[in-house]
């Protein structure tokens, strides 16, 4: 806590000071201003050692936790403690990390009498995605005479937890989450039988040969047939790519971010899709290393864990070391799943080392890739009409660069590999729409 010289106290001094000049020719009147400084200074000091004893300002306090969507504004609430009762006027303020915008410098607080417990809302923006502790609250109130301001400084234990902001994406992912059938799941008609065995049942004409279970058949002595169901209940992980490439900026909705963002908001729709669709769901991140796991698991817990795991995700210099990732990804899932990788293969050498080691886990897994390209990659002929010279060979080394990804889809097609030019305004719709042929096509 801290005293600060109020207005009243400088004008005060101020005052003191012309009257001794005005007086200082005339030596009889020299113990007046005299006395009168030193009747300033008494009172100064009287008012310093009782405010230090009574007007210390309330404590305030914030909640432990607080949740943030990025680029949103949300509220921290403030809570004051005024055990005396008496009605005090603060002045109030939050020294909040540099990823968050506050709406107002500072606030002042009105703390009624007879109210213990007072509340106020204090707006910001956060600006980045992540955790963030260092919270100071800073307030300032009068001295008993007015010629002081008590100041005291607090630093508060209070977490802040910045999420990716899902709503950009409602537009795309909307009629995904209405109710169809099962609250917030779509009907999804399935090609087949299905492939998990449920039953056995007496064969009935126009049975296969090939649904027949010949050894209870052989059992019962008669002709006993398998009975199939969808599989209801299937593993899905996204394996997002943390390294050097995923730090290229990229602007969606009108903000800059990073592709790191884009990932990272389009797997947690995709998680939210497998959650609703009952599947399990996981999730892993990678540089050159597998840094970030979570095992497959279900519900809304399970997803709340997800998406603060990847609270402390950020892009790294690291470039990927494909066979250490495989071997870390195939060590790790012995079960068969579904594997989403969001990833940049735009380095011909990244590209080549995927495309070599990949073929290990496609014959375990189901492996789908989504690549985000940067804008200028796309064919020779799309978008609009060149209007320069130096159009024309920017979009000649787009088109070269689009026809390497064709040629990589094309490289890892038959070892079941999946590659996909993802739409940076309909990322995570993408997504969605692949995991629902996958779905329908009962792939896994």
């Amino acid at each position: 806590m801290s005293l600060v010289p109020s207005q009243r106290l400088l004008w005060l001094v101020l005052y003191t000071a012309l009257v001794a000049v005005g007086v200082g020719p005339l030596p009889e009147l020299t113990p007046i201003w005299l006395l009168a400084l030193g009747a300033a200074v008494l009172a100064a000091l009287i008012d310093a050692g009782i405010s230090l004893k009574r007007a210390r300002p309330p404590a305030a306090s914030v909640p432990g936790v607080l949740r943030f969507m990025r680029d949103r504004e949300g509220a921290i609430p403030m809570t004051f403690t005024n055990p005396d009762g008496a009605a005090r006027r603060l002045r109030a303020a939050l020294a909040l990390p540099a990823a968050f915008a506050s709406r107002d410098e500072e606030v002042w607080v009105d703390l009624p009498a007879g109210v213990p417990r007072s509340q106020i809302d204090w707006r910001c923006t956060p600006r980045q995605r992540g955790r963030f502790m260092n919270v100071v609250v800073c307030l300032e109130g009068g001295s008993v005479l007015g010629l002081w301001h008590v100041r005291a400084r607090t630093e508060v234990a209070c977490e802040l937890r910045v999420h990716p902001n899902l709503l950009s994406e409602r537009r795309q992912i909307a009629a995904l989450f209405l109710a169809r059938g099962r609250p917030g799941v779509r009907v999804q008609r399935t090609l087949g039988r299905g492939r998990e065995f449920e039953k056995l049942r007496d064969y009935l004409p126009g049975d296969g040969f090939d649904e027949i279970h010949w050894k209870a058949s052989a059992k019962r002595g008669r002709p006993v047939t398998k009975v199939f169901q969808a599989e209801r209940t299937q593993e899905i992980y996204v394996v997002i790519d943390a390294s050097r490439l995923s730090a290229r900026p990229i602007v969606h909705d009108g903000i800059e971010q990073t592709v790191l963002e884009r990932y990272v908001t389009s797997a947690l729709v995709l998680l939210l899709a497998a959650e609703r669709q009952g599947d399990k769901f996981g999730l892993v991140a990678h540089d050159d290393r597998v840094r970030l796991s979570v095992r497959a698991g279900t519900g809304t817990r399970h997803y709340a864990a997800c998406r603060d795991a990847m609270l402390a995700l950020h892009a790294s210099e690291a470039t990927p070391d494909m066979p250490e990732i495989v071997r870390q990804l195939r060590a790790r899932f012995r079960q068969r799943a579904l594997l989403f990788f969001l990833t940049d293969l735009s380095d011909p050498v990244l590209a080549e080392d995927f495309a070599k080691h990949v073929r290990l886990l496609a014959r375990q897994h189901l492996v789908l890739v989504g690549q985000l390209p940067a804008p200028e990659v796309a064919p020779l002929f799309a978008g609009k009409e060149v209007a320069t010279t130096e159009d024309v060979y920017r979009r000649l080394a787009g088109h070269a660069r689009w026809a390497e990804t064709r040629s990589l889809a094309q490289r890892l097609k038959p070892y079941g590999v999946t590659t996909v030019l993802l739409d940076n305004e309909g990322m995570a719709a993408q997504l969605v729409a692949q995991y629902m042929k996958v779905k329908e096509r009962q792939a896994l």
